[in-house]
């Protein structure tokens, strides 16, 4: 088990070295080393690219549930990639594609259309 001091300083903007080296030992432990990138959005879909290089397509699982969408790996696969993200409005998974092409994970994510449930009632 590992244990730092931490002290409270009182400008939070300026930390001592000793503080942002123990950080930095976190944030490479427990960072995923994936990267969205070119995120847009259109009316009818989401389109963005995650880096996951060193993966093949049968290692990678995609998830959705509702606007939640989990990106792992299986547990036999060579490097291990575990990204969770949530999008404004549900995801339609029949009509959303995944293409994996030089360790670039191509999605278009489309939104679930919205059933209206408006009905009219006749006056009387």
């Amino acid at each position: 088990m590992l244990f730092a001091p931490l002290s409270v300083s009182i400008n939070p903007a300026q930390k001592r070295p000793s503080i942002q080296a123990f950080e930095r030992f976190l944030g490479d432990v427990v960072k995923t080393p994936s990267k969205i990138s070119n995120f847009a959005e259109t009316v009818s879909a989401y389109t963005l690219e995650i880096d996951v290089p060193g993966v093949s397509k049968s290692d990678l699982m995609i998830k959705i549930e509702d606007q939640i969408v989990r990106i792992e790996t299986q547990e036999q696969a060579a490097r291990k990639y575990n990204l969770s993200f949530e999008l404004p409005l549900a995801i339609d998974p029949s009509l959303s594609q995944a293409k994996l092409e030089n360790g670039v994970l191509s999605l278009s994510l489309s939104k679930k259309q919205i059933a209206s449930n408006v009905s009219t009632l006749e006056v009387q």
